[in-house]
């Protein structure tokens, strides 16, 4: 089964900048109208300056003022499905809270979940607010 959502990180994969690792991601972002933005990993020789798929269709989506989301698929080339890193799901709860996650592979698997499934404790702005 396939949806525009699925077939744009497909799609944003094949741009990604991997050639330390080998490692393409590829995101697309929905957002509350039904936008889609997407996003691929782009790594650099240091490794600590590497931005994940997730962040940059996060990052695009904020640019271009979208501030409410409904789904976000991730898809890689792997043979167990690739969930978000420590970094991404910081970012996806503070800009997208509790929103659908369908991560998928190359092959069709695919898996649905919320993002509290893989983040049960956040730290958010609550924690910080006067």
């Amino acid at each position: 089964m396939t949806d525009a959502l699925s077939d744009a990180a497909l799609a944003a994969r094949e741009n990604a900048h991997a050639p330390f690792s080998q490692f393409r991601v590829g995101a697309a972002l929905e957002d509350s109208s039904g936008r889609i933005y997407t996003g691929c990993n782009v790594e650099n020789a240091t490794y600590g300056l590497t931005i994940c798929a997730e962040r940059v269709a996060v990052f695009k989506a904020i640019s271009e003022g979208a501030r409410q989301f409904r789904r976000i698929a991730i898809a890689a080339d792997t043979g167990i499905l690739t969930p978000p890193c420590g970094a991404c799901r910081q970012i996806l709860w503070e800009f997208c809270g509790d929103i659908e996650i369908i991560l998928m592979n190359i092959q069709g698997l695919r898996e649905r979940l919320r993002l509290a499934d893989l983040f049960p404790r956040p730290f958010d702005a609550s924690f910080i607010e006067p």
